[in-house]
């Protein structure tokens, strides 16, 4: 297996494990990976997830073997193909619960993919990111929807034609990752934003891409407003909510928070 998943305590980890490869991915890793990402729903005590490379780098895209059968492919075996990589992006994007990808040195083509579709992204100050696909005559089509929602339309037009490399600041001012560290403190800045994800509660933290991704792509007229309105009620009305609200006022640890500690002892 070319896919490491473990459950640490209250985390999973997810890390490509092909370092000679510089974790260049195929089919076999696209399934490995999927496949990992179901696995999360079976561990209620689970509050996050972290998907990572091993080595020195995050991830080179695809692998040329891979690449080169794809040539020989036909239009079914091609759009089949495709298609597994982009359950692989919903995966991510829709897993039960938050996905932080933690990312050092190289993360090209189909790399940036799996970065755009995770919840939140921490890169080491050696990262470089590249967009690299128009230099074959392709495109970063699968991965797309998730790349242009954390670029934008404007600077996704620039980087899919250029395919310039993105060094890891730039990345950061571009909402391509949202933190930026020197590479020995990259390990302790993502268990920082798993530490924080504990202090909230799990259901609502998975209704959060939900609510963005509404808000973002409506405008604000009668219907978002009864949306947002019916979507609070029906939240304080939840039990997480009942139980939040109860832990302020009682000036205790709410559950989610209290689980997450025995977890991790």
């Amino acid at each position: 297996m070319s896919v490491d998943f473990t459950i640490d305590g209250d985390i999973a980890r997810i890390t490509v494990d092909r370092d000679d490869k510089r974790n260049a991915f195929d089919a076999d890793i696209i399934g490995e990976l999927t496949r990992s990402l179901d696995q999360v729903a079976q561990y209620p005590e689970v509050r996050a997830v972290v998907l990572g490379g091993a080595g020195k780098h995050f991830s080179a895209g695809a692998d040329l073997a891979w690449m080169r059968a794809m040539a020989d492919m036909d239009h079914d075996d091609n759009i089949a193909d495709a298609r597994r990589l982009a359950a692989l992006m919903d995966a991510i994007d829709q897993c039960p619960r938050p996905v932080v990808v933690r990312v050092q040195g190289a993360a090209f083509g189909g790399a940036l993919g799996l970065i755009c579709a995770a919840d939140i992204a921490v890169a080491s100050d050696d990262a470089r990111f590249c967009l690299s696909e128009v230099r074959l005559g392709i495109l970063p089509a699968v991965i797309a929807p998730y790349v242009v929602r954390a670029l934008g339309q404007r600077q996704a037009r620039r980087f899919f034609m250029t395919a310039e490399v993105i060094p890891a600041a730039t990345a950061e001012q571009l909402s391509l990752v949202h933190k930026v560290v020197p590479r020995d403190q990259l390990d302790d800045t993502v268990d920082e934003q798993l530490n924080l994800l504990r202090g909230g509660a799990p259901g609502a933290q998975c209704r959060a891409r939900e609510l963005v991704e509404r808000v973002a792509h409506g405008p604000v007229d009668e219907s978002m407003r009864d949306y947002t309105a019916g979507l609070i009620a029906e939240l304080r009305d939840a039990d997480e909510g009942r139980e939040g609200l109860s832990a302020f006022l009682e000036k205790r640890t709410p559950k989610w928070r209290a689980s997450s500690r025995e977890n991790e002892s």
